[in-house]
């Protein structure tokens, strides 16, 4: 009865595994969002029966098809027979379902053969910034700043394996009980993080940190109140005259969409190098060169690490380097780079305010086995790194620039730090959202003042530091 559509027969039966050679099918944005109920979980007893004819009828569809030519279709087309198919088989199976939950079965069966079953509809919107899966339950998503339960769960942990596996594996990378944790992105860039058991006791856990389809500029982040308009002229000006800038920050602050941002305002003429554990930076530029870590074979070998990818940069002739995240010995090759001839290298790190994040640097060079003085370690960062911007998410669930701050000198051994913008918290409102300001310091002539007259910058950095000052009273 199923056997003869559209060249999709298939001579011998199909089997579930074989879902997962049509992943990059998933690439091609859905048509329309789907609506998410929040906060609602489905009637146990309606689940158990639905799941049980859901499971009936895609059984029945991968025996009907061929998976093979499926994946050689466009994506439209691809959904279009699987929807008719499931329905044909739905109406011969005699199953009494109303029209609206026939619909809702069809869409996830197409979901599940095509992409990444639930997840799908929550990933054809624009307005999540994390999706955080906890085995089975109910997926819990971020919006807003806050964390929202919805009513779209997985059937069950095998279900959430099959998708996590086929997510990573778009990226030559695996998960199981032998590697149970892993790093990965989704086609978008999104980032993605699984760990599964013997680790993760109540099931695979799956966490997607979310980024906008289309990349924010610094002019939007005024708008969200996260940086006045004379700090984001600041920071572009800082940008565009090849300072070296650290980004430091909490989880969740902003710290890679900040970069982009950052990264906005380099010439179109230089080379660009990033170094990821997960590609995820969405650079515009014409000539970039992007690099991605690699974790070690079943074998133990293989591995490629964040340093060895630095080191081997520094051999490509960049102009720029830029990485994704400092957590290691890596700390070093990058300061040994922004102090070697490429200026205006960025990159971002783990801290709470910027004097930390220097702090953070040293210890990260110290535990990589180097053996230099605690001095020359603070040296070598000093003269290195020329702009700390600090990016905080406040308990409201706003983000903030907190501190734009130059990086002038040692004295004896303390780091002498200078703020140029500060972000002052006044209190908060009768909703809970902080109510705060951002601030000049008052500082008209900064230490990269030579650097910017070289570029030619100096009257828009006095305006932009005057305008600043004046705002402030």
């Amino acid at each position: 009865m199923f056997g003869k559509r559209d060249g999709l027969a298939s001579p011998k039966p199909a089997h579930a595994e074989h879902a997962a050679a049509v992943p990059h099918l998933s690439l091609v944005p859905l048509p329309e969002p789907v609506a998410v109920k929040e906060n609602r979980k489905p009637a146990p007893q309606r689940a158990a029966i639905y799941y049980d004819l859901k499971k009936e009828i895609f059984d029945a569809l991968l025996e009907a098809i061929d998976v093979t030519q499926l994946s050689m279709m466009e994506l439209a087309a691809a959904r279009q027979e699987i929807r008719s198919i499931a329905t044909e088989i739905l109406a011969a199976k005699k199953a009494v379902v109303s029209a609206a939950v026939q619909d809702e079965m069809v869409e996830e069966i197409c979901n599940d053969v095509l992409g990444y079953g639930p997840l799908e509809p929550l990933l054809a919107r624009d307005d999540i910034a994390d999706i955080m899966v906890n085995g089975s339950d109910p997926i819990y998503i971020e919006v807003g700043g806050r964390t929202i339960q919805t009513d779209i769960h997985f059937r069950d942990n095998a279900q959430l394996l099959n998708v996590c596996q086929r997510i990573v594996s778009q990226v030559g990378r695996r998960v199981d009980e032998s590697s149970p944790m892993c790093d990965a992105r989704l086609p978008d860039g999104s980032r993605v993080n699984v760990i599964v058991p013997p680790l993760a006791l109540n099931g695979p856990t799956l966490t997607i940190r979310r980024f906008k389809k289309d990349k924010l500029r610094l002019d939007q982040l005024v708008q969200f109140g996260s940086i006045t308009a004379e700090g984001a002229e600041l920071l572009k000006i800082i940008s565009r005259v090849r300072c070296n800038v650290l980004i430091s920050g909490g989880t969740g602050s902003g710290k890679t969409t900040l970069l982009n941002c950052l990264t906005g305002f380099i010439d179109a003429e230089e080379r660009i190098i990033t170094c990821e554990d997960s590609a995820e930076l969405q650079l515009q530029q014409p000539h970039v060169v992007r690099l991605e870590t690699r974790p070690p074979n079943i074998e133990g070998l293989g591995e490629i690490t964040m340093r060895h990818l630095v080191k081997n940069c520094l051999r490509m002739r960049p102009e720029r380097i830029i990485v994704g995240e400092v957590r290691g010995p890596e700390a070093f090759d990058l300061l040994q780079a922004m102090n070697t001839g490429h200026d205006g290298s960025m990159g971002t790190l783990h801290a709470n305010t910027p004097r930390e994040a220097l702090s953070r640097l040293e210890s990260m060079i110290t535990m990589g086995g180097f053996t230099l003085p605690t001095k020359t370690i603070r040296e070598m960062a000093i003269s290195s790194i020329d702009i700390i911007v600090q990016a905080a998410r406040l308990r409201d669930g706003s983000r903030r620039i907190t501190h734009i701050t130059e990086v002038i000198g040692l004295e004896g051994e303390v780091p002498i730090l200078q703020d140029l913008m500060v972000y002052e918290i006044n209190g908060e409102d009768d909703k809970g959202n902080i109510i705060g300001r951002h601030r000049s310091t008052g500082v008209v002539r900064p230490y990269f003042w030579d650097r910017a007259r070289y570029y030619g910058e100096e009257k828009r950095l006095a305006a932009a530091l005057g305008a600043a000052q004046q705002s402030a009273f």
